[in-house]
């Protein structure tokens, strides 16, 4: 047998009851731990997410910074040319200087080239023209033929403008000539300081006259700086830029870059708030051509005034992966956490109605030995009244024998007999009564060091010429050195004559007993072990042994194995079943080796 897989039934000694949380405090337990952690990772994400866009809102400043730097020395170099153009002595440009003077050429002639083409569709109209000027800023725009005439002019000259040439313009009889007009122009340009351009058409079929006042000029020299640093910037300074549009206080477009997004509104209290100079920055989450893009409004700053607004998108891709991975390490993490407190719930409730049956069942056995304590004590007391009349029973039947013998020789042997009888029942009696009695007194106990394989070899003295009787074989395995605990001799050697005893009577036939003792020192104990080769017991056998009420002989109490239990457990010992139907069973009996009393000669109840 293999002591450690075969273990059926075993006693201990309790040391220490442990108690145990109810199943609902750990639920709710467990329901504010995972709130607090999902409220942690929500914030935990929240603040995730902030810190990256404020990583791309200060990218976006960096972008917003670039281009009014830009914006600035463009429209200083403006200034710078026309302070030198109109000087009384030539000084040369240099490339850098004249380039935004380029562009704004370059934007005034495409302006003139889309009017052309109107003009030979013949899609040009008072109204068009009006409303071309309105749109692009232009102080005067004004259409002539190949003979001068103007035939289309967005407004009327002001009051100060020279009388006949006004009169010719505003008259409704026929247009104003060329020459007119051009004088017209001049006095305005001494007077309002207003810059004009004409632009002959290529066949010299008519002319086109754009004029700029210091308003007009201020806007146009604005976007030209603007859309001349958005331009570099594209060389090289956009990384991660989706879309980028400029505009002016009043809504005006000074440059843009990218696929603009639709303009749905939502825009435009971010827009208020900028230039009412309430906010430094404004930033919000979009969807643009199916992209995640984080959209930045900020002031564009010219000369410390604010002068428009920009408003461009970065790509939010990288910045929405981390965020989702996050999302989704907390998610995995909180399902992990919920999964561990359903099953600590469960363990839990599940030991817990265990311990509780363990508990009631505890419970029962204990009244159950209270009761059968208060019956021990009452048939101790019975027993001990009865034994009396047997005495008087036993000593009136031997004087019955000896004094009364009929003489006949038949009825003599018929008297024998019932004497006999008589003699033995009352014999029998003693014998229960004394087992009831010493049931009841295996509890005191009066230790003293004693050696065990001493008390072991005296019950073999006992009981030798009985095995030898039944065929069993005793045999012993232990060491020469005494091994010496405290003990009540007189009970341990009752409790071990028990057991020995039951080994016996399992053997039918021939067999072996075998007695064995070793010291445990790792343990502070020592082994008693009690092997036989007899018919073995049932799991359901083993867990009964110690029950008072149980026995498997036809005359007994089943009192010897309660008793050797109580004895054991008085000494602080345990108590080891191994056992395997019709192959043997082995008790071993694990004593402390140090006294648990006060001492040599100490009693315990």
């Amino acid at each position: 047998m293999n002591p450690e897989r075969d273990i059926i039934w075993q006693h201990t000694t309790p040391h220490y009851n442990r108690s145990f949380l109810q199943p609902l405090a750990v639920a709710l337990v467990c329901a504010v731990l995972i709130g607090l952690i999902l409220t942690m990772g929500l914030i935990d994400l929240r603040r995730s997410e902030q810190t990256l866009s404020g990583f791309m809102e200060a990218q976006g400043m960096r972008i917003v910074g670039v281009i009014e730097r830009l914006a600035e020395e463009n429209i200083k170099t403006m200034i710078q040319a026309s302070q030198k153009a109109g000087g009384s002595s030539f000084v040369p440009l240099t490339e850098q200087v004249i380039s935004p003077q380029i562009f704004l050429t370059d934007k005034i002639v495409a302006m003139a080239r889309e009017i052309d083409h109107h003009w030979k569709r013949e899609h040009l109209s008072r109204a068009y023209i009006r409303q071309y000027a309105e749109e692009k800023n232009l102080w005067l725009l004004a259409v002539l033929n190949a003979w001068g005439q103007v035939i289309f002019i967005n407004r009327s000259l002001p009051e100060d403008a020279p009388r006949p040439a006004r009169k010719s313009l505003t008259r409704e009889r026929g247009p104003a000539n060329a020459a007119e007009l051009l004088a017209i122009l001049n006095a305005l340009n001494r007077s309002r300081k207003i810059g004009f351009i004409a632009l002959s058409r290529a066949d010299g079929s008519g002319t086109i006259v754009i004029g700029l006042d210091q308003a007009s000029a201020r806007y146009w020299g604005t976007r030209v700086s603007v859309e001349k640093a958005i331009e570099k910037l594209g060389e090289g300074q956009g990384q991660g830029l989706v879309y980028l549009t400029v505009r002016d206080t009043k809504g005006k477009s000074l440059g843009s870059t990218g696929p603009l997004p639709a303009e749905g509104g939502g825009e435009t209290p971010l827009v208020e708030r900028i230039l009412a100079g309430t906010a430094r920055i404004e930033s919000r989450k979009v969807i643009h051509d199916g992209k995640s893009v984080l959209e930045i409004v900020a002031p564009l700053m010219m000369s410390g005034q604010i002068a428009g607004v920009i408003r461009l998108g970065l790509e939010r891709g990288n910045t929405d992966r981390i965020i989702d991975e996050n999302r989704r390490n907390m998610f995995v993490f909180l399902a992990f956490v919920v999964l561990i407190a359903l099953l600590s719930m469960w363990l839990l409730y599940h030991d817990q109605n265990r311990h509780l049956a363990g508990i009631i069942k505890m419970e029962r056995q204990l009244e159950k030995a209270e009761r059968l304590s208060s019956l021990g004590q009452l048939a101790a007391g019975v027993a001990h009244e009865i034994r009396n009349p047997l005495n008087a029973i036993s000593m009136a039947s031997q004087r019955l024998k000896r004094e009364c013998s009929p003489a006949d020789e038949e009825r003599r042997k018929e008297f024998e007999t019932l004497a006999g009888v008589i003699r033995d029942e009352i014999r029998r009696l003693n014998g229960i009564i004394e087992e009831f009695l010493t049931f009841s007194k295996s509890r005191r106990l009066d230790l003293r060091d004693c050696p065990v394989q001493e008390v072991l070899q005296k019950i073999i003295h006992l009981i030798s010429a009985e095995a030898a009787s039944r065929g069993v074989a005793l045999r012993t395995d232990w060491e020469q050195k005494p091994i010496v605990i405290p003990m009540d001799m007189d009970k341990l050697q009752q409790a071990f004559l028990n057991f020995i005893k039951n080994a016996m009577e399992s053997i039918a036939g021939e067999g072996a007993v075998t007695l064995s003792v070793r010291r445990l020192e790792e343990y502070g104990q020592v082994s008693v072990r009690i092997s036989d080769t007899g018919c073995g017991m049932t799991t359901e056998e083993v867990e009964r042994i110690f029950n008072p009420e149980y026995t498997t002989k036809e005359k007994g109490l089943g009192l010897g194995l309660p008793q050797s239990h109580e004895i054991i457990r008085g000494h602080g010992g345990e108590i080891r079943v191994l056992s395997r139907k019709g192959e043997g069973t082995t008790i071993e009996i694990l004593l402390p080796a140090a006294p648990r009393g006060n001492g040599k000669g100490a009693k315990t109840e």
